[in-house]
């Protein structure tokens, strides 16, 4: 797209007439070529725009939008500036109608509420190793005991404990499980897992009991998919057995794009030093595969004269690294980001054919463009915000310091070209990925530069030449060889994690950021990159606004998980109190990480307004008095004494007259409920609400909340 749109404005049909231009010539002649470049942030407003409605629009909307506008350009032939108006609106519905038509092709029954024990049969698409003995299967063709046809899902993905080498992509088996729906949001505003596993077909998540029941082994490959799913189950289990733990997991994650067997304290390590990134097959490990293969290939084509002599090395060696990086994204199971960075390395690849240089900014808008009108959906994940951010930022960067550095003179002075550029691109990938790290995972590592700039050029240099030369010696079975010395370099990398994690303030908890500050931090951030000369300053503007929308951004007074097992109240200092600790799983972890705490901490005591026993507890919040009933006693004992009740049983709202309540069948209909208390009353924010009434949405059928977004205070 905008590869048509640069055409269309070289040709004069979406550039403004002569009077424009003699009334802005300096902004016109500086931003020549630029314009084209706006379409794919468009193409993502668009898909944005789709996804965040509150209910299913009609099926031809955007596609109308989209014939409407090409329709009204045609007619009006590009006339300014009505032209470029109209293609702009539809660069917006071209992604609107991408998601809708992505919507409509893909989905799957998902399971509402629990399931089990009950016979699961399915073949195996996939198998994810997890740490210790046993691992995930995602499963399709399934048949599931007490569920029709038109209910079951297409796939399913369930946690076992058998030896996974005795199991393959392929085979059919019969397990007994128990299967719950994937989970919701753990509060409003909260990472949508249902809305992620719908898109990729997967309608039920569970965990098996005992061992296999029945084993079938699948026939030889027949689908391509089937021999890259087979042939990376298989290189995974060589990895895992050729080196010890927990290097080998790590290895893993490098080669095939498994991160489940990675245990959790490397995990945080590499989180908070921030290194997370290299743990994720993204652009970094695919252009260091299809570097290491270009740059070695055509220095084992120059070390033979006669080859060298009549072959154009670098164009041979830039084929055969392309072949080889897509063999490397198959069997990492071509995941969204994998996609993304091999369509960026094949346009690369494509420039060193031609002789083009492939870091321009119109790399990253076609790349991204195509991305997201196959995968729109890809556009809401953190991988595909961040690896484009960060892209975008460092072509910008070169685009603004290449011509403006001095070609360097001597060894040293390379050498210290070498160390201040992977710092500066340490620091502008950095900056450009922090305010996604922050809105996606509540946390920025303030020495990131610092653990990059020792664990990248390991990576680069050592690591993943190695796992390059292990993949060339599997088929003679030598490849330990190889895995070895890799393992010293995932050690090195392991201890700089660790290290830089220990250090006095290396990772900074982060309260939840309102979408709306997202927005203002990647507008000025486009601004600042796309546009050139003194104008592009203007994208500085955004980013205070955004910042204080953040400070000022009112976190929620209560938090109730969808069961009613766990409600968190804010004391007076902005911590979240816990009705029980010891409860809650995911969910409270959710909360915590969305209020920047890392430490789970009990309703206040008696002597502090509070307290705990077998029937409730019972707080106050902002004056307010506040029960959460375990019992119907314990829940009649309350009312018309607190201003709120909140009941893990169903109640009829008409026995606790002069409180307001919340029983079970409210938390049921609408699921995890977040509370602001004011003066005249409380705002309710559910789940159920902010998700809308939407195909991924598993309890969409059931009957909407009677509570309203706002109950006034008893007597008000």
């Amino acid at each position: 797209m905008a590869a048509v749109a640069e055409s269309a404005s070289r040709a004069g049909l979406i550039e403004p007439p002569a009077w424009s231009r003699a009334l802005l010539p300096r902004l016109i002649e500086a931003q020549r070529g630029r314009w084209a470049l706006w379409l794919a942030p468009l193409v993502v407003s668009g898909i944005l725009g789709y996804f965040a409605l509150p209910a299913e629009p009609p099926a031809w909307l955007g596609a109308a939008a989209l014939t409407a506008c090409i329709a009204a350009w045609a007619g009006l032939r590009g006339a300014w500036p009505l032209g470029p108006t109209l293609v702009a609106v539809a660069a917006v519905a071209a992604g609107f109608s991408a998601a809708q038509l992505r919507a409509a092709g893909t989905g799957t029954p998902i399971l509402d509420g629990r399931l089990g024990p009950v016979s699961v049969q399915g073949r195996i698409v996939e198998i994810a190793p997890l740490p210790g003995e046993g691992g995930r299967v995602l499963l399709e063709e399934l048949s599931i005991k007490r569920l029709t046809p038109e209910e079951t899902p297409k796939r399913v993905r369930i946690r076992i404990a058998v030896p996974l080498g005795a199991l393959a992509p392929g085979d059919e088996i019969t397990i007994l499980a128990e299967l719950l729906a994937p989970p919701p949001p753990a509060a409003p505003g909260g990472f949508d897992y249902q809305r992620q596993a719908w898109f990729e077909g997967i309608g039920a998540v569970g965990f098996a009991y005992g061992a296999v029941r029945e084993h079938v082994p699948g026939p030889p490959a027949s689908h391509w998919s089937d021999f890259w799913a087979e042939l990376r189950h298989r290189v995974t289990l060589r990895i895992l057995a050729a080196m010890p733990e927990p290097e080998d997991a790590i290895a893993a994650a490098l080669m095939t794009g498994h991160q489940g067997a990675i245990p959790n304290d490397i995990i945080e390590a590499m989180r908070d030093s921030g290194l997370a990134h290299l743990l994720s097959i993204s652009g970094l490990h695919i252009g260091l595969i299809a570097g290491i293969l270009l740059f070695g290939l055509r220095a084992g084509i120059a070390l033979v004269p006669w080859l060298a002599l009549r072959i154009p090395a670098k164009k041979v060696a830039a084929v055969a690294a392309l072949i080889a990086t897509a063999a490397y994204v198959l069997l990492a199971g071509a995941t969204v980001p994998t996609q993304r960075a091999f369509l960026m390395t094949a346009i690369v690849m494509l420039a060193v054919l031609t002789d083009r240089s492939p870091f321009t900014m119109r790399l990253v808008a076609w790349a991204a463009a195509a991305v997201v009108l196959v995968r729109p959906e890809a556009v809401l994940g953190a991988s595909f915000q961040m690896s484009f951010a960060a892209v975008t930022a460092l072509i910008a960067a070169h685009e603004s310091l290449a011509s403006r550095l001095p070609a360097p003179h001597g060894l040293a002075a390379r050498v210290a070209r070498a160390i201040a550029g992977i710092a500066l691109t340490s620091l502008v990938a950095g900056a450009a990925t922090a305010p996604f790290a922050a809105y996606h995972f509540h946390r920025l590592a303030d020495y990131g530069v610092l653990a990059n700039m020792i664990a990248v050029p390991i990576t680069g240099f050592w690591v993943m030449p190695l796992a390059v030369l292990a993949f060339a010696l599997m088929p003679f079975g030598l490849e330990a060889s190889a895995l070895a010395p890799m393992g010293w370099g995932i050690d090195a990398i392991i201890w700089v994690a660790r290290w830089v994690a220990a250090l006095p303030g290396a990772a900074i908890a982060v309260p939840a950021v309102p979408p709306a500050a997202l927005a203002l931090f990647v507008q000025g951030g486009l601004w600042l990159s796309l546009w050139r000369g003194r104008w592009r300053w203007l994208g500085v503007a955004p980013l205070p606004v955004a910042a204080l929308l953040t400070a000022l951004h009112p976190p929620p007074d209560l938090l109730i998980s969808s069961d009613g097992a766990v409600v968190a109240i804010r004391d007076e200092t902005g911590a979240l109190r816990l009705s029980d600790p010891r409860k809650g799983g995911i969910a409270v972890e959710t909360w915590l990480e969305r209020n920047g705490q890392e430490i789970r901490l009990s309703w206040p005591i008696p002597e502090q307004g509070g307290g705990c026993d077998g029937e409730g507890c019972r707080a106050e919040v902002k004056g307010r008095r506040i029960a959460f009933a375990l019992t119907p006693a314990a829940a009649a004992e309350e009312c018309g004494r607190a201003d709120l009740v909140i009941s893990t049983r169903f109640l009829k709202r008409g026995r606790c007259r002069g409180t307001l309540l919340i029983d079970r069948g409210a938390l049921w209909r609408a699921g995890p409920h977040a509370l602001w208390l004011t003066e005249e009353g409380v705002r309710v924010q559910t789940v159920r609400a902010f998700r809308g009434d939407r195909p991924w949405v598993a309890d969409r059928n059931r009957p909407p909340s009677s509570l309203p977004a706002f109950l006034p205070w008893p007597g008000q």
